[in-house]
């Protein structure tokens, strides 16, 4: 078994080395607002995305010209991808959206968008306009999927269905759009039997690219009081590569897999504390993966 790694995968489309530029467009969520909850999703601290983001004061174009003057003093010649991560980034005015949007593209070394959002929150009128971008320019749309049970999206206040997800990624892929896919392994009640349950009907997704990551018990969220008050186990490093191992097997192998953990700060993170960076993480899961190849040749 072997996958195929983001980073490879973007030289090859784009032909130079690229960096993703993390934004802050000032979104919320529906389940933030009251449309359809309020809260958020009880394991959510935007802060774990970027601890300087807060509530940004300044402009996409800001954002990104601050981005390229940390990035270029070692990569002078890099190129960008604007990436807007921060909260719900379809939700809101359409034409504010694409406002967004452009502006980003307007900056120079700026090769492309890569946009998270929520499945419930791409509205027709989006669509017409990034399968017109996406003619222009490298796009990404980036859906939050988090769980195929509806019984778990419903526990972590997700506000949206399975069903919900599987049609929004659909239409997206239907008009020749690059898709990605970000799902947590280990959210309550999801044991390693459902999650290869889960990842057969992962599987049947058009996805481009697929984020995996451990769930992460972070300080101040409903969850960190939810797992305080009744905590279930969480898998050690070990266990944790083996579920991703087995999980991706069942995924089909033309799939890209951007990464396959997170590192929150030391300071919002509660548990688990398996102190690597997410390079030594992947290392150790190459190795897990070499010795299983070895392990299948010699059987």
């Amino acid at each position: 078994m072997k996958y195929l790694d983001y980073g490879t995968w973007l030289k090859q489309e784009l032909g130079v080395k690229v960096q993703k530029i993390t934004l802050n467009a000032g979104f919320t969520c529906p389940n933030r607002d009251g449309r359809v909850g309020w809260g958020g999703c009880t394991f959510c601290n935007n802060q774990t995305f970027n601890p300087d983001m807060g509530v940004s004061t300044q402009s996409v174009t800001e954002q990104l010209e601050a981005g390229k003057r940390f990035f270029a003093r070692k990569y002078p010649e890099m190129k960008y991808l604007a990436y807007f991560q921060a909260y719900t980034n379809t939700y809101g005015d359409v034409n504010r959206c694409i406002s967004l949007y452009e502006e980003a593209l307007r900056v120079p070394d700026v090769v492309g968008l890569v946009i998270g959002t929520r499945p419930d929150c791409m509205p027709d009128e989006l669509l017409d306009y990034f399968e017109q971008l996406n003619r222009r320019t490298f796009l990404i749309i980036e859906y939050g999927i988090e769980s195929a049970n509806d019984e778990t999206l419903r526990h972590i206040n997700r506000g949206h269905t399975f069903a919900d997800t599987q049609q929004a990624i659909c239409k997206t892929a239907a008009r020749g759009i690059r898709v990605g896919g970000h799902i947590i392994l280990g959210l309550p009640g999801e044991d390693h039997d459902e999650l290869m349950r889960q990842s057969r009907i992962v599987a049947q997704l058009p996805l481009t690219t697929l984020k995996l990551h451990q769930l992460q018990i972070i300080r101040g969220t409903r969850m960190e009081k939810e797992w305080q008050k009744h905590p279930w186990p969480l898998p050690s490093i070990d266990e944790y590569i083996d579920l991703v191992l087995n999980y991706i097997s069942n995924l089909p192998s033309s799939w890209i897999f951007e990464r396959f953990v997170s590192s929150s700060p030391p300071s919002l993170l509660v548990a688990p504390n398996w102190g690597l960076k997410n390079y030594e993480f992947t290392h150790l899961l190459n190795a897990h993966l070499s010795r299983r190849h070895e392990g299948q040749e010699s059987s």
